[in-house]
């Protein structure tokens, strides 16, 4: 393990319905349940296809600069016997390279650099499929 292995967030109320989570570098992402704003699941979904969106994006940027970029991240939500929780996650890379120096070489890479942030390098993901355990307390104000 490194010695630097601790990653955080803290979340802090906002409003009715309204948070804002904050990193220790000082960025923020503000969620909630208003119309307008991203749900703690589409957070979940976004960090699943972001976190393999960057791991393919340094592999394959680095041949070409790609014309097309998208990632785009589904599944259901589901309430059954083990409580509510997403299935049938799906992440889904649809990537075009415009003709020209390394283009053929970003398009050879693409589908390994997918197997290998899922397998491999995306700690969203990987931390998913696992199943790693959550800890909730109570902490005294």
């Amino acid at each position: 393990m490194s010695e630097n292995s601790q990653r955080s967030v803290t979340v802090e109320r906002a409003g009715a319905g309204q948070y804002v989570a904050t990193n220790v570098r000082g960025g923020t992402i503000t969620f909630g349940t208003g119309s307008d704003e991203f749900t703690p699941v589409e957070l979940l979904l976004a960090a699943l296809g972001g976190c393999t969106a960057v791991d393919v994006d340094l592999a394959t940027s680095r041949h070409a600069e790609p014309a097309t970029f998208t990632v785009e991240v589904t599944g259901n939500k589901v309430d059954d016997e083990l409580g509510n929780r997403m299935t049938d996650l799906a992440v889904t890379f649809t990537v075009a390279f415009p003709d020209g120096e390394g283009a053929e070489r970003a398009r050879t890479i693409l589908p390994r650099a997918v197997k290998t942030s899922h397998d491999r390098l995306c700690t969203v993901s990987r931390t998913v499929e696992i199943g790693t355990p959550v800890t909730a307390t109570v902490q005294d104000a």
